[in-house]
């Protein structure tokens, strides 16, 4: 396998790069924003294959529609990548909204996922999980966190004025101190270079990922789910959104990152690590 590459999937040019060694982990998203998230030694127990879906790319020249990006056609383009690098067995990893990639990846394709990481990730995107996280929000946070919320918020119109189609760059950086730890932190510098087809980020995430009920299929997934969630996660990934349906999991193991918020592989690298590499080898984490 090449260190990276692209494959052309319907005219959209898909990136992949590869790094570290060990056991193969496919990592769905960006192959610019995603490699600068995974912190410390990791690369020397797993192989990282970071792959770009069409939300990461330019599009090719034409009219496309919504049909285009449905979860059916995000899921084949995985598949087909799959196939291109060769790869038979391996574990698949999601981060975000990515999680539910991830995870429907491995209902479809059981016989290749060996095991399902699933980083930051809510049960779902409804209206009434939206308003638990900022109900939480408004009652646990501290001031301080608030103001530099409100603060970075107001920012927001301004930045979609001055660049409307880095709608979602924008949206992710103005919602910093609800997505990270360091409510000061400044992502600016993740999301250089990082390219965001508008179309495919809001049909995804504003009715792909809303509709999806991950709870489907689950009965029958046989794949140990390893879910880290942070803390301080109020962006998506609060845990306690997850008690009403970790149940329905097999074989689901939760770990929460206490000075993490959206992004624990990140913000906690080594105890992410360690974690992660002991339940990958063992089925048990500390």
């Amino acid at each position: 396998m090449e260190k990276e590459g692209v494959i052309d999937i319907d005219g959209f040019k898909l990136g992949y790069k590869v790094e570290g060694e060990g056991m193969p982990a496919l990592v769905i998203g960006s192959t610019v924003y995603y490699p600068r998230t995974f912190a410390g030694d990791l690369r020397q127990s797993l192989q990282l294959i970071f792959i770009d879906h069409r939300g990461f790319v330019a599009p090719p020249p034409g009219d496309w529609k919504d049909e285009d990006f449905e979860l059916a056609v995000l899921l084949n383009d995985i598949e087909t990548i799959r196939k291109a690098l060769g790869l038979e067995r391996f574990v698949v990893v999601g981060h975000s909204g990515h999680a539910f990639l991830a995870l429907e990846y491995a209902k479809n394709y059981p016989q290749y996922v060996a095991q399902v990481v699933m980083i930051g990730a809510s049960p779902d995107y409804s209206a009434a999980t939206t308003q638990a996280r900022w109900t939480f929000f408004e009652q646990d946070t501290t001031p301080e966190r608030k103001a530099a919320f409100e603060a970075s918020m107001a920012q927001l119109p301004e930045r979609l004025a001055a660049d409307p189609n880095r709608r979602f760059v924008h949206l992710c950086l103005s919602a910093g101190p609800a997505s990270w730890y360091d409510y000061r932190y400044d992502a600016m510098a993740l999301w250089e270079g990082v390219y965001t087809n508008r179309q495919v980020f809001d049909y995804v995430w504003g009715v792909v990922f809303r509709d999806i009920d991950i709870t489907a299929g689950l009965e029958t997934l046989d794949v140990p789910v390893f879910l880290a969630l942070g803390r301080y996660d109020y962006l998506t990934g609060l845990p306690f959104l997850w008690d009403a349906v970790r149940h329905q999991f097999k074989n689901l193991t939760i770990r929460i990152f206490e000075k993490s918020a959206h992004t624990p592989q990140l913000e906690e690298p080594d105890r992410f690590n360690q974690e992660l590499v002991r339940w990958l080898h063992t089925g048990r984490a500390d």
